[in-house]
């Protein structure tokens, strides 16, 4: 497994933050990969336009584990404008590389966060 991935990435796989449903979530986002069926389900609490937690619960493999992880540590003190500008490139500078055929929870995570944002929004 180490060959294939990053050490970077199954450290924050073994220690993840944010796992778990946030009571009182001012958002949710849903996504489930086409390509693997992976879920995602992202919850944020909103205040002034800004993300004050975030948390993560997915059906899915290390790397979907990891890639939520960073993505909802880094969402927290980000307004959502800054919060839709995470990119793949930003998560794969902070775990590395992960393999092609895994390249997919990349935009799996991004695009949970994005549907949570966009369901706040649309309140």
């Amino acid at each position: 497994m180490s060959e294939l991935y990053s050490k970077k990435l199954i450290e924050v796989f073994t220690h993840p933050k944010n796992v778990g449903k946030l009571k009182n979530a001012d958002a949710v986002g849903n996504y489930q990969s086409p390509v693997c069926g992976d879920m995602l389900t992202v919850y944020l609490i909103i205040k002034d336009n800004k993300i004050i937690n975030a948390s993560f619960e997915t059906f899915g493999c290390m790397v979907s584990v990891a890639i939520s992880s960073v993505v909802t540590e880094w969402a927290k003190n980000k307004t959502l404008e800054q919060a839709e500008k995470i990119t793949e490139k930003d998560i794969i500078q902070a775990v590395g590389e992960v393999p092609p055929v895994k390249e997919h929870c990349l935009a799996m995570t991004i695009q949970a966060l994005k549907n949570a944002i966009q369901n706040f929004k649309a309140k």
